[in-house]
């Protein structure tokens, strides 16, 4: 690896990605500040390892860093990005920065609109567990490694591939996977037909001799992987529908979990157990499986991994339960995750009455999905639409959250406007025995615990 000289200041340090960064160079002894606009669990993480944590961006705070390491949301006018560039201090992208800390690992990265966490987690998990000691970089907290980020000890790494402003492009991986490739970031792709332009570059980035192994189940996954056919890279399809190299057959279904049987090659190899009943659960273990396989690791050790794995944070996650009402939270925020996490939850809760407390996620991705948002919620029996997650965006006319609620089909729909509204209401809403889940990419976790204190 390239040595890296600190200290490093990272701008937008509360970020998932950018949090792991400061937590590899924290754990490597070096020294880290960094600012975000507020405070959080990851930021708290971040200063409870070390690093000079600031909140608000100021050019004061760029200290005396050697280099700045900058999330891709951050503008060009932030103050500490204009500070560091009139004091000559190197400013670098955080996509550039993961790639310097991977350099001289064999790199096993994982790409996709939907999936790309859980996939990752339960790879860098069932290596840990083979003992391959792999450093991993999570776009989620994983319930069973404890955490998103960590250096480990081997010659593997795990990284989660993220396409938004092209950062995957930084990576040049032995190993990618693709989960699947739908229209999403399309404020910063324009169309689909770039965006998935920017996953066929991705794919041509494995190194001569890796592998390529991707969902066939998804077409977009399917004809980025057929328009790479002529690298010098193993393409390694898998899925649970048809003729796949990898599949999972015979699959039974129940409230806590599923098993299926894996085949490598039409193969059967043997039965595997999983905690959580959905179809793109599955499939991202099949994914992992591939994988961990590949890299050497004993099927015994992978179903015992596997049977063990609780998820990830914020993924088909258990919040609690109070007076017979259980409360869940999903990351979901684009219509396909929506429909998955729907469907999961109709098999895990047969029967029960749901309610989705839903945080739409910046208003381009509300705007440029507006047909499929207000069509992907059959399934579910009352649905709360809470005030937009703006992100680094300003308000779209006609395309707000009190619009979308007003335009939904099929399902019985409410607008509110706070927190403390969506929690009232889900709890009028609610009856024992009924299932009530938050859903979204935005700050939409913080209402599980409000509905649970209102419900005691």
């Amino acid at each position: 690896m390239t040595a890296i000289h600190g200290p490093v200041h990272l701008v937008g340090v509360g970020g998932m990605h950018m949090s792991a960064i400061a937590l590899l160079l924290l754990e490597r002894g070096i020294t880290v500040s960094g600012s975000d606009l507020r405070p959080s669990a990851l930021t708290a993480k971040v200063a409870a390892m070390g690093g000079n944590v600031f909140l608000g961006h100021a050019a004061a705070n760029v200290g005396d860093a050697a280099l700045v390491v900058t999330t891709a949301a951050a503008s060009d006018d932030n103050p500490e990005i204009t500070a560091a560039h009139a004091r000559g201090i190197p400013v670098i992208l955080r996509a550039e920065m993961v790639a310097r800390l991977m350099e001289g690992k064999r790199v096993l990265a994982v790409a996709g609109a939907h999936g790309k966490t859980t996939t990752a987690s339960l790879i860098a998990f069932v290596l840990r567990e083979a003992g391959l000691k792999p450093m991993y970089l999570l776009g989620g907290e994983s319930i069973d490694l404890g955490g998103h980020a960590a250096w480990g000890d081997g010659d593997l790494c795990v990284v989660e591939a993220d396409e938004y402003k092209r950062a995957f492009h930084e990576y040049s991986p032995s190993v990618a996977v693709i989960t699947n490739v739908e229209p999403d970031h399309l404020d910063y792709y324009g169309n689909e037909s770039a965006y998935r332009e920017a996953f066929v570059e991705f794919a041509k980035k494995v190194k001569p001799g890796g592998r390529l192994i991707a969902c066939w189940d998804d077409a977009g996954a399917r004809a980025v992987s057929e328009q790479v056919e002529d690298q010098p890279v193993a393409v390694e399809s898998y899925g649970i529908e048809g003729t796949r190299f990898w599949s999972a057959n015979e699959i039974l279904k129940r409230e806590r979990g599923a098993e299926f049987l894996l085949a490598r090659g039409g193969a059967a190899i043997g039965r595997l157990s999983v905690s959580v009943p959905g179809d793109h659960f599955i499939r991202n273990a099949v994914a992992a499986a591939a994988v961990c396989l590949n890299e050497g690791v004993s099927f015994e050790t992978l179903s015992k991994a596997l049977a063990k794995v609780r998820g990830a944070h914020r993924r088909f996650e258990r919040v609690g339960e109070a007076n017979g009402v259980l409360v869940m939270d999903d990351y979901a925020h684009h219509p396909t995750e929506v429909r998955s996490t729907i469907a999961t939850a109709r098999t895990a809760f047969p029967g029960r009455h749901l309610v989705v407390v839903y945080q739409p996620h910046t208003y381009s991705r509300i705007s440029y999905l507006w047909d499929e948002w207000i069509a992907c919620w059959s399934g579910i029996d009352q649905l709360i639409v809470l005030e937009t997650y703006a992100a680094r965006e300003d308000p779209l006319p006609g395309r707000g959250a009190r619009d979308l609620a007003a335009s939904v089909v099929g399902v019985d729909t409410h607008y509110a406007p706070d927190f403390d509204e969506a929690a009232a209401l889900a709890v009028r809403l609610a009856n024992p025995g009924d299932v009530i889940f938050t859903m979204g990419a935005g700050d939409v976790v913080e209402v599980g615990p409000k509905i649970l204190e209102l419900l005691q």
